[in-house]
């Protein structure tokens, strides 16, 4: 009688496989008018809202003036993108905004 092992089985490393979905787009892109629009509300707020921070802070905020985000107002239609734009400019012309 000949006697055969098994083969042992891999042992697992504790690792799970990816999955790939990270990588993965998750919306469909934006229209080229749309994504025009958001590029240029985010430079107007960037430059005239002095940087950045206050910029990002102010387009990604809820605002009930305007009845939500800057930034999705702003991409959605070009009267929204005139209403954002008429915030962002009256707000830099006020002396309480640093």
């Amino acid at each position: 009688m000949t006697s055969q092992t098994d083969p042992t089985p891999e042992t697992s490393t504790g690792t799970k496989a990816r999955s790939g979905r990270f990588f993965q787009k998750s919306r469909t892109p934006l229209a080229p008018a749309d994504a025009r629009r958001q590029g240029d509300i985010s430079q107007l707020a960037f430059l005239t809202m002095g940087g950045r921070d206050p910029a990002i802070a102010f387009l990604n905020s809820e605002n009930t003036e305007l009845g939500g985000r800057p930034i999705a107002i702003a991409t959605e239609s070009p009267e929204g993108y005139e209403r954002v734009a008429t915030a962002i400019r009256s707000l830099a012309r006020d002396p309480e905004f640093d």
